[in-house]
């Protein structure tokens, strides 16, 4: 396997406990998030990438939108976590502590 390939699938596998925790702390809306997450290059995603991520997690209600009037420009669709998306958050976050205990645990041998 390709270096690149296997940072695609650590970093598909990390963007939506990404977005679930940015959402967490605070409704958002989509470019908000794309903007947020590329601060950090391993992060770094794109609209075209981002909005089916949202879109799915809206089916499943794990969030849920709204609108919300901006003072710079047309209206804006923000996200927040419903109750079992903070549940799921909730979930992911124990076990993304479990999985990097247990990686600085390897290093540590």
């Amino acid at each position: 396997m390709e270096m690149t390939e296997w940072v695609s699938q650590v970093r598909r596998g990390l963007l939506e406990f990404c977005v679930l925790r940015l959402i967490g702390v605070a409704p958002r809306y989509g470019y908000e998030l794309v903007t947020t997450l590329n601060r950090w290059d391993f992060l770094a995603v794109t609209e075209g990438t981002l909005y089916p991520l949202l879109r799915r997690l809206l089916k499943e209600k794990f969030i849920e939108s709204s609108w919300k009037e901006s003072p710079a420009g047309p209206p804006r669709k923000y996200y927040s976590l419903t109750p079992s998306g903070q549940e799921l958050l909730t979930s992911m976050s124990r076990e993304w502590t479990k999985i990097t205990q247990a990686v600085q645990d390897l290093q540590d041998e």
